[in-house]
C-alpha cells in the first residue's frame, strides 16, 4: 500500500457521517468559504489518487493482450478493488479540514472585495 493511501485512509471511514455545520463554519467564519476549501482539497486528493492508480495499472498495460487476458489479471483487479474501497475524496478532505490539516489563506484580492 502506498504512503499516500495509508495517510488518507488511516483515520477516515467509508461511511458518510453528518458533520456539524457549526464546526465547519467555525474554521473560517463562513460556511460557504469552508465548503469551497474542502471542495478544492477533495479535487486535489482525487487527482493524486487517479494519477497513482493509473501509474500502478500502467505496469500491467500491454498493447498486444487479447480481451480474455485482460480480464484474468488478478493483481490488476486487486489494485482496482483496493482503490474502490478507499474513502471518497470529499470524505477525506472534510476530515482533513476538521482536523486542521489543510492550510488555507485569503488572497489579497479577497480582502479588498
Amino acid at each position: 500500500m502506498s504512503r499516500l493511501r495509508k495517510q488518507w485512509g488511516a483515520n477516515t471511514t467509508n461511511v458518510v457521517e453528518t458533520k456539524s455545520l457549526v464546526d465547519i463554519k467555525a474554521k473560517t467564519g463562513n460556511l460557504y468559504e469552508s465548503i469551497v476549501i474542502v471542495g478544492k482539497r477533495a479535487n486535489q486528493i482525487n487527482i493524486a489518487l487517479k494519477e497513482e492508480l493509473h501509474n500502478k495499472l500502467e505496469e500491467f498495460a500491454t498493447h498486444t493482450d487479447s480481451l480474455e487476458e485482460i480480464h484474468e489479471n488478478k493483481e490488476q483487479i486487486e489494485i482496482s478493488k483496493a482503490y474502490e474501497r478507499m474513502p471518497n475524496p470529499a470524505l477525506l478532505a472534510t476530515q482533513e479540514f476538521l482536523d486542521d490539516k489543510i492550510y488555507h489563506r485569503k488572497s489579497e484580492d479577497d480582502l479588498f472585495s
